[in-house]
């Protein structure tokens, strides 16, 4: 092949075609007239010999060598990216950046405060922009419009990178007037209690509960589903420290992971109780697009994020030793 007669943007209009399987979105996201950009389908379409795009009910849907191509166009401009890339190191002390990272309501309140306070010491001019969960897509993080996604994730794609902050167990919070207390607390004690539902967040527009569907209500309903049992919940929210707010009240507990309760030992309103059955931890981890894997300024937001996360671990620890079951704690896998 004769590569003088390649041009590098049609790859990137490749890649942004493929995303937004619409000629006009495309042209609009790279700042291009529509005929452009359908000038620039007709030489893609001649380069490759295959129609890429076409029309179905749906829509424009890709062929099968598209996707094929897919994948492989967005590890090429990656690897561009990363080549033609500045090696200047980041200066924190002058920068201006704004970085964008979602995160939970559960990292935002345990770990994003410590963050946020690493960042003012080393650089006073950034400014963090914190997004919900279903304020963005993973495309939004694979294609480096959002920094970094800090959330327990079910799925990920593959190909961003990762990193696990910590593991946390459960524990039940609750008033100290809540009638449960007046007995030791057991299992059969624990379903006695009204309950309050704590989202499992991911990422995009949320929806619905159904009480009923114990499969889609997270982890301590399924934990709870092992044993045969059920507890009664009372107030579904979406976020951790509503649920803490609410614990509050005489007749209603929360179960949630250990670092959001731990916000609240000093408060002498609320109890913190080990859960009265078994359920497994989760991980909450960093994610980023491999656009942004040899980034200096990603790269030192990282390190910040992760030096957050070790003193939060820190304070924690002694709290912790309540909660976490014995047997060695899980190995956390390094940084993908």
């Amino acid at each position: 092949m004769d590569l003088s007669r390649i041009d590098l943007n049609l790859l990137v209009y490749l890649d942004v075609l493929l995303r937004e399987k619409s000629v006009t979105r495309a042209a609009s996201y790279l700042g291009l007239t529509q005929p452009a950009m359908s000038n620039g389908l007709r030489r893609l379409r001649e380069l490759f010999d295959d129609p890429l795009l076409v029309r179905t009910s749906e829509g424009m849907s890709p062929t099968e060598r598209a996707l094929g191509l897919q994948p492989r166009v967005r590890e090429i401009l990656a690897q561009v990216e990363q080549t033609v890339q500045k090696t200047g190191s980041f200066d924190a002390g002058a920068s201006e950046r704004v970085f964008r990272i979602m995160a939970s309501d559960y990292a935002e309140s345990t770990l994003m405060p410590r963050v946020l306070r690493l960042i003012r010491r080393l650089a006073p001019h950034v400014t963090l922009d914190v997004l919900t969960p279903s304020d963005v897509s993973f495309l939004d993080v694979e294609q480096g419009r959002v920094d970094m996604a800090i959330n327990r994730f079910d799925t990920i794609p593959q190909s961003f990178h990762q990193r696990t902050l910590w593991t946390d167990w459960f524990a039940c919070l609750m008033s100290n007037e809540n009638p449960v207390l007046r007995e030791p607390f057991t299992l059969d004690t624990y379903l006695q209690a009204n309950h309050i539902w704590v989202s499992k967040t991911g990422f995009g527009v949320g929806v619905g509960v159904n009480p009923r569907d114990v499969q889609r209500l997270g982890w301590v309903d399924e934990a709870l589903g092992k044993l045969g049992r059920k507890r009664r919940i009372s107030v579904f929210t979406r976020h951790y420290q509503v649920a803490t707010l609410l614990a509050e009240q005489h007749d209603v507990m929360a179960t949630l992971p250990c670092r959001a309760a731990w916000l609240q030992k000093d408060n002498p309103g609320l109890v913190v109780k080990a859960p009265p059955f078994p359920i497994p931890p989760i991980d909450l981890k960093m994610a980023w697009s491999p656009l942004l894997q040899h980034n200096p300024d990603h790269q030192w937001l990282r390190q910040r994020i992760v030096e957050g996360a070790e003193e939060l671990n820190q304070a924690f620890e002694p709290f912790a030793a309540d909660f976490i079951p014995a047997g060695p704690e899980p190995a956390h896998p390094s940084e993908r």
